[in-house]
Formats: structure tokens, sequence, C-alpha cells
């Protein structure tokens, strides 16, 4: 049974949601602020959370940073309505996905579901092999998703599970072109849509996390208004 943390300070929204989310099998965790979500975690942390941005004492953007620091744990943004700042910058520091308010709880369920189901594609299924057997070499890049490990030129790179999944579809075929559809279904279930921002929003952490790495990173080649492709030295 996954453990899913639900941050927002409107009481009606944990009530509903944490009731429904529990009729799917879910553990439910509920929080009134982020403060009050960081003490928790600080102790345990749940399998995924669900934030809302704007809370007070401290709000989801603040605690996502901090949670960055020490976790890859998926997370979903709930954002305002219009707010299309809110997201880009949401998934620049790292959220895996967002749901703009008023949602469909039904909504929020498929995109708890998809995004755990992509938690556990980075794993794989255990099949017997040896853990050496599905690590990928590209160059540089050593990628292992069994552990979700990424290191390149020897030094680790932490990764979210979104980043991790477009790193690995971008090198496992070096020259070849992947298009911003392409990288969508490999990131996201088919019952989900996101925009091309989306996308273009996760490739820039990447690119800033593997140049944290190495400055003159530049494996990642952005081919304007076709997609991107991962270039092999």
């Amino acid at each position: 049974m996954s453990k899913i943390a639900l941050v927002d300070d409107d009481r009606n929204i944990l009530t509903s949601v944490s009731m429904t989310l529990e009729a799917e099998g879910f553990e439910v965790e509920t929080y009134n602020d982020g403060q009050q979500a960081l003490d928790a975690f600080n102790k345990k942390l749940p399998d995924m959370a669900v934030l809302d941005i704007k809370m007070p004492r401290m709000d989801g953007m603040d605690l996502l940073q901090r949670l960055r620091q020490k976790t890859q744990m998926p997370v979903i943004f709930l954002t305002s309505k219009d707010d299309e700042i809110d997201e880009v910058l949401g998934l620049r520091m790292g959220a895996d996905d967002y749901v703009k308010k008023p949602f469909s709880q039904r909504l929020l369920v498929e995109r708890i579901r998809a995004l755990l189901r992509r938690q556990e594609a980075v794993a794989g299924d255990a099949d017997g092999t040896s853990p050496e057997a599905n690590v990928m070499e590209r160059g540089d890049l050593r990628m292992d998703p069994l552990r979700h490990s990424v290191a390149w030129k020897g030094k680790d790179v932490s990764l979210t599970v979104t980043e991790f999944l477009l790193l690995q579809a971008l090198a496992q075929r070096p020259g070849f072109v992947k298009s911003r559809d392409q990288l969508m279904d490999v990131a996201y279930d088919d019952q989900v849509y996101v925009d091309d921002r989306t996308i273009d929003s996760h490739i820039k952490r990447l690119r800033k996390k593997m140049r944290s790495a190495d400055p003159d990173f530049s494996a990642i080649e952005t081919l304007y208004g076709i997609g991107y492709r991962y270039n092999e030295d």
C-alpha cells in the first residue's frame, strides 16, 4: 500500500481527497501547511507527496526546495487555475507533475497512479538477472535503473523519476531525435495529457543537474521545432 502525503491549507480538500484516495487503496497522511509536513517528512518520508503551492507558514515551492535537498520522492503540485508561472516554476524546481485547481478527484488519482507506475518502471521488474546487466553506459554517462542512480564522469547526479526516464529515453539511442510527443509517451501514461512546456521544463532542469556535475555538459541537444537528441562523445 503506497503512502501519499496530502499538503493543503484547505480542510475541505484534505477531507474529500483523502477519503477518495483511501477508497482507492492508498494510505493517506494530511497536513495543513508546508512546515507541518516538513517536520513529519524529516522523521519518515511517504512514497509520494501532493502539494498545494499557496499555503501559510511554508508554501509548496519552499517545501519542494527543501525536499529536493535530500530526496527525489515523486511530487505532484496543485496549482492555481490560470497561473502558468506556478506550473513552470514548480517543474523547474523538481516537481514531477501538476494538476490545476479546481480538479477532478478522478484525474488526481490517475496522475498519482501514473507517477507510481513510472517510478516502478525506472527500477524495472525483478527478473533474476544480474544488476549489472541493467546498467546502461553511454560515453561519460552511467545509468543504473535498479538503483535509480546516474553518474556523469564518475560524479553522482540525483534525478527525479521523470528526469531519469527522459534521460534514459534519449541516451538509449544516441544520435537519434526524440520528439516531444515521444518523450511524453515515455514519461507519462497515455491517458495523461501534458503540453510541450512541461517536457521543456523537465529537460531544462535535467540539463542544470548534469551541469552541476560538469559545467561543460552538452550531450542533450535541442533541435528547435523537432525535439531533443543525445549526442555521445
